[in-house]
C-alpha cells in the first residue's frame, strides 16, 4: 500500500546492531550474578572482610536487583524505554568503575548496591525491545539470540572470574564491564528511537514499599538461612515475619486497587499461557541454578579439582544449550511449542537421572556429557516458553510482563539454591550417621590388613582419616539426594503444559517500530 501524500517513509529497523547493543547490555547483568563468586577469597584478604561479612557481596547486588525488577514498567511508562535503558547502562557501567575502586567493604557493597539497582532493567528490557522489532513469526529466533545472552553469564561467569582474578587482579572482574557497557550504550542511543513516554500509569508508592520489603526480606531469608540454621535464628524469624506482613499487604492492596493505579497489574495474572509460563520458568530457574551452584562445589570439595578445571568441565553445557537455541529458533512456530517444551523437560530430567548415578570415582567424560546434554534440555525450553510466554500478551504490557518475568527466574533460582543447599548439609548429616553406625570392630572390611593400615581404630590417625572418608561418602549420597529432587521437579512440571495454549494465528502482529528504528 503505498503512503499517503506528504507522509515519509518509515525508517526500516537495522535489526543487527540493536540486537548486538541489546544482548552486550544483557551479558554483563547476567555475568555480574556470578563473576564474582570466584573471586570473593582475594576480595576477603584485600577487604580484610571476615567470610561472613564478604557474602554480602553477593547478596546486596541480588537484593538490589531483585527489588528493583518490578519498576520496570513504570519507568518506561513514566520516561520511555530508550530513557530507561540508557540510564540503567551508563548507571551499571559506572557502578562496576565504583566495584573496582573500592578500598573497602562498605564501599564495595554500596556499588554493588547500585550495580543491582540500574542492572535490573536491563534483561527485561532487552526481551521487551527483541519482541517488539521482530514479527510474531520471528519471536523465537529473538528469543534464542535472547536466551544465550542471559545463559553465557552462569555459564562463563566462574571461569572468566577465575582467570581475570588469577593472571590480573580481582577488580578486572568489575573493569571488564567497561568497554562493553561503553559500546552498548553507544548502540542503545544509536540505533534505538527514543518512544514518547505515555506516563498512563500512577506510582503506587504504597505497592511499591510493600513488594520491595517482601522480596528484600525473602532475599535475605534464602542467602542468610543456611549460616543462621534457619529458624534457630532469630533473624530468621524476623525476615520471615517481615516476607508474610509485606505480601499480605501487597496483595490486599493490589487487589483493591483498579487496574493502571496498582504496582502491579493484575490483568497479567488472568492471562492463562503468562501465569503458566511464569510458573515454568520458576521451575527453571530452580533446576538450572541450583544444578549449576552444586556441580562446581561438588567436584572441588569431593574430587579435589582446582577452581579453574572444575570451570572448564562444566562450562560445556553452554555449548549444549546454544546449539539448542540456534536450532529450536528456527522451528519454534513450526513445531507445537508443547511438544518442544516436553522434549526439553525430558532431556533435562535424563541429565539429571545420569547424575543419580555419580560416584567418587568420575572421569571428566562423565560431567561433560551430562552437563551437555542438560544444557540441549535446558536450550530447548527456554526459546519456545519465552515465546509462549508473550504469544498472547499485548504490546503495552510488555515491558511489565517482562520484568515479573525476569523476577520470577530469579526468586525460582534464589529458592532453588538455598533448598539444595540445605538439603545438601542435612543429608550429609543423616547420611554420615547411617554410615558411621556400621563402623566398629564387629566389621569385617576394618579387618583386612591393607585397610587397617590407613583406617587404624586404635589411633587417632586412623580415626581422623576414617572420619574424612565416611565425610565424603556421606556428602556424595547428599548430592546425589539434589540431583533425585531436581529430576522429580523437572518432571512434576511437564503435566502443566497442558495448561499452555497456542496463540491464534490470526491474531494481530504487533508493530515492530515501536521502539526501535535508525536514526
Amino acid at each position: 500500500m503505498s503512503e499517503p501524500a506528504g507522509t515519509a517513509a518509515p525508517i526500516p529497523i537495522n535489526r543487527r546492531m540493536i540486537t548486538i547493543s541489546i544482548m552486550l547490555a544483557t551479558v554483563i547483568q547476567a555475568l555480574d550474578g556470578t563473576i564474582a563468586n570466584v573471586a570473593l577469597p582475594h576480595m576477603q584478604g584485600s577487604l580484610s572482610a571476615s567470610q561472613d561479612q564478604i557474602t554480602w557481596v553477593l547478596t546486596s547486588f541480588i537484593v538490589a536487583a531483585a527489588i528493583a525488577t518490578p519498576l520496570n514498567g513504570w519507568l518506561c511508562d513514566r520516561f520511555g524505554m530508550k530513557q530507561v535503558f540508557m540510564v540503567s547502562i551508563a548507571g551499571f557501567t559506572l557502578a562496576s568503575v565504583l566495584c573496582g575502586l573500592s578500598g573497602s567493604l562498605l564501599q564495595i557493597v554500596l556499588a554493588r548496591v547500585l550495580q543491582g539497582l540500574f542492572g535490573a532493567a536491563l534483561v527485561p528490557l532487552s526481551q521487551a525491545v527483541l519482541l517488539d522489532i521482530n514479527p510474531r513469526e520471528k519471536h523465537g529466533s529473538a528469543m534464542a539470540v535472547w536466551g544465550m545472552g542471559v545463559m553465557i553469564g552462569p555459564i562463563l561467569g566462574p571461569t572468566l572470574g577465575g582467570w581475570l582474578t588469577d593472571s590480573y587482579d580481582w577488580r578486572w572482574v568489575f573493569f571488564i564491564n567497561v568497554p562493553i557497557g561503553a559500546v552498548a550504550f553507544y548502540g542503545i542511543w544509536k540505533y534505538i528511537r527514543a518512544d514518547a513516554p505515555s506516563r498512563s500509569m500512577r506510582f503506587d508508592s504504597f505497592g511499591f514499599i510493600t513488594l520491595s520489603l517482601a522480596l528484600g526480606a525473602l532475599q535475605m531469608l534464602l542467602d542468610r538461612g543456611e549460616q543462621n540454621d534457619w529458624f534457630g535464628a532469630t533473624e530468621t524469624w524476623v525476615e520471615a515475619g517481615l516476607l508474610a506482613i509485606s505480601a499480605a499487604y501487597f496483595i490486599a492492596h493490589t487487589a483493591l486497587r483498579p487496574a493502571g493505579q496498582s504496582f502491579l497489574d493484575y490483568r497479567l495474572l488472568k492471562n492463562p499461557n503468562y501465569v503458566t509460563g511464569l510458573l515454568l520458568i520458576f521451575i527453571v530457574g530452580m533446576v538450572l541454578f541450583a544444578t549449576r551452584a552444586l556441580m562446581p562445589s561438588m567436584l572441588q570439595t569431593l574430587m579435589g579439582y582446582p577452581a579453574a578445571l572444575a570451570g572448564l568441565v562444566t562450562a560445556p553445557s553452554g555449548l549444549g544449550t546454544m546449539l539448542a537455541m540456534l536450532v529450536v529458533g528456527r522451528v519454534t512456530g513450526k513445531i507445537d511449542f508443547r511438544v518442544l517444551l516436553a522434549g526439553g523437560f525430558g532431556i533435562t530430567a535424563f541429565s539429571l537421572w545420569q547424575m543419580t548415578r555419580y560416584t567418587l570415582v568420575l572421569s571428566q567424560g562423565d560431567i561433560v556429557w551430562p552437563g551437555i546434554i542438560q544444557g540441549i534440555g535446558m536450550g530447548l525450553v527456554f526459546v519456545p516458553l519465552s515465546a509462549a510466554t508473550f504469544a498472547t500478551l499485548t504490546p503495552a504490557m510488555r515491558a511489565e510482563g517482562t520484568a515479573i518475568y525476569s523476577l520470577m527466574r530469579n526468586i525460582g533460582s534464589s529458592i532453588g539454591i538455598a533448598l539444595v543447599q540445605t538439603l545438601l548439609v542435612r543429608n550429609t548429616q543423616i547420611a554420615h550417621a547411617s554410615l558411621g553406625a556400621h563402623v566398629n570392630y564387629a566389621n569385617p572390611a576394618l579387618q583386612d590388613a591393607g585397610v587397617a593400615s590407613v583406617y587404624n581404630l586404635a589411633n587417632g590417625a586412623g580415626m581422623t582419616a576414617l572420619n574424612g572418608e565416611i565425610t565424603r561418602q556421606a556428602s556424595m549420597i547428599a548430592y546425589v539426594d539434589d540431583y533425585w529432587l531436581m529430576m522429580i521437579l523437572t518432571l512434576a512440571v511437564i503435566p502443566l503444559l497442558l495448561l499452555v495454549q497456542r496463540p491464534k494465528h490470526a491474531a494481530p502482529a504487533p508493530a515492530p517500530i515501536d521502539h526501535a528504528a535508525l536514526d
